[in-house]
């Protein structure tokens, strides 16, 4: 089966993103803590292929261990995101129309109304800003997204004559959530975790970029252009290095998306064969 396009074009850029986060962990042309303010604002050379920022500190090391806080933030607060919200919805669609089904949609439309910043100020004002509160913050607010995802998907399952079978042969709800509900809703939880995935790190970015994310001197692309935009007009690179990584991240992601749903939907993989 020939992939999409767009799939094989999203995973090269996300997997590129990715590689350059590991490779923080282990090595970064230059120190992201080292401060040399004599060589402030330089601009790009051998020595810093994307010059230095106002503070002296190699760009290309600030952006390599920036990807890594973006990732790490975002892959933590889907992973939240999934293992709460996804036994939620499945518990709800196998409890339709009862009680607990009504309190746990309920519960999940009360946190979706509140955006992730309004989550992030709540938790920091509490606890203080830092990027772990950014992650509770962000996969709170995935949980009522995957809940509905996987409760809507679910209830088309349950109607399948080999639910019935299941169910005749004295499989409980939640074996039958577990060992069939579940497998074939796979490929939607995977296609949503993408899309999630992407506004996680535009969100990481947005609490960073307003101070309530990850704090100084852990770097993060967030926090890359709220110190640049002192700097836009006389040095645009501060703020487009990081803007961009940003951007391509969340198209690669959101590329990788769209092809997943084409190759796993039943219904669309006939046009990519």
């Amino acid at each position: 089966m020939r992939l999409p396009l767009q799939l094989t074009f999203g995973a090269a850029l996300t997997a590129l993103f990715t590689l350059a986060a590991l490779l923080s962990l282990v090595w970064t042309p230059h120190s992201v803590l080292d401060i040399v303010v004599s060589n402030k604002l330089l601009p790009p050379s051998a020595a810093h292929p994307l010059g230095t920022d106002h503070l002296g500190r190699d760009m290309l090391s600030m952006l390599m261990a920036g990807a890594r806080t973006s990732l790490s933030v975002a892959l933590v607060a889907v992973t939240i995101g999934l293992a709460i919200g996804v036994p939620l919805g499945l518990t709800a669609a196998a409890s339709r129309g009862s009680l607990l089904d009504e309190v746990i949609m309920r519960g999940n439309d009360l946190v979706f109304a509140f955006p992730s910043l309004v989550i992030a100020i709540l938790i920091t004002a509490t606890f203080g800003a830092s990027a772990v509160n950014a992650i509770l913050a962000i996969g709170i607010f995935n949980i009522p997204v995957f809940a509905r995802v996987a409760r809507g998907a679910a209830l088309g399952v349950w109607q399948r004559e080999f639910i019935l079978a299941a169910r005749v042969a004295g499989k409980s709800r939640a074996r039958i959530s577990a060992e069939h509900i579940l497998p074939n809703i796979a490929n939607l939880l995977v296609v949503q975790a993408t899309i999630q995935f992407s506004l996680g790190i535009l969100a990481e970015a947005g609490l960073s970029y307003v101070g309530l994310g990850a704090q100084p001197p852990t770097p993060s692309w967030g926090r890359m252009l709220a110190d640049a935009q002192t700097f836009f007009y006389s040095v645009p690179r501060l703020a487009m290095a990081p803007a961009f990584c940003i951007v391509a991240t969340v198209l690669g992601l959101n590329l990788m998306g769209d092809g997943l749903r084409d190759m796993l939907d039943p219904r669309l993989r006939r046009a990519v064969q």
